[in-house]
């Protein structure tokens, strides 16, 4: 399968990813639309195809080790690296902080692909290029399989994204869902570690 922008929201779309309602994003933003990663990475075919599919695109930045935020980046993290024959690192959620995995280690030598599923506000891809650099790595880019912020991601590295699909999104005090009396409900895995 051709994993370009179309197949990408294809796979959403028939395999129930792209939800509809209102949600509290893990940003605290609320928005009516939400990219369910899991419906897809749960069948191991499209988790590899999507992993190659960003491994091609990056292949050229001879990353050594790649390293992605628990929960939602975890699974296509392991994809990608297993596409480019590096190691796969997660970063999780401890206190409200993210931080590296416990026995787990970044280098100076090392040359980071960040991978995150789906970037918003591109928080959590910040925190775990602040992982990386904190560890003494080189982070030589960011990649997703869906942007869906308001405006393109811009993280000052090269960031490849598989597909950009806009979702309005809004602060709850300015949520038209809100003002008509809707409960938001929270579908992301960040709230998990607190």
């Amino acid at each position: 399968m051709n994993m370009d922008a179309a197949a990408v929201l294809t796979l959403f779309r028939h395999n129930e990813g792209l939800l509809e309602g209102h949600f509290e994003l893990s940003s605290g933003l609320h928005s009516a639309g939400y990219l369910q990663c899991a419906r897809i990475l749960q069948f191991p075919d499209y988790a590899e195809q999507l992993g190659q599919a960003l491994a091609t695109r990056l292949a050229n930045l001879k990353p050594t080790l790649v390293l992605s935020p628990a929960l939602g980046g975890v699974v296509l993290g392991h994809e990608v690296a297993r596409a480019l024959g590096v190691r796969a690192l997660f970063a999780e959620r401890r206190e409200g902080k993210l931080t590296l995995r416990r026995g787990f280690q970044v280098t100076p030598d090392d040359r980071v692909l960040v991978v995150e599923d789906v970037v918003t506000t591109g928080l959590s891809t910040r925190e775990t290029i602040g992982v990386a650099t904190a560890c003494g790595g080189s982070v030589v880019a960011a990649a997703s399989l869906i942007d869906r912020g308001d405006s393109p991601a811009d993280f000052d590295l090269p960031f490849v994204s598989l597909a950009r699909f806009p979702l309005p999104t809004y602060e709850p005090s300015d949520c038209p869902i809100c003002a008509r009396g809707e409960v938001a409900i929270k579908p992301g895995s960040r709230s998990l570690g607190r």
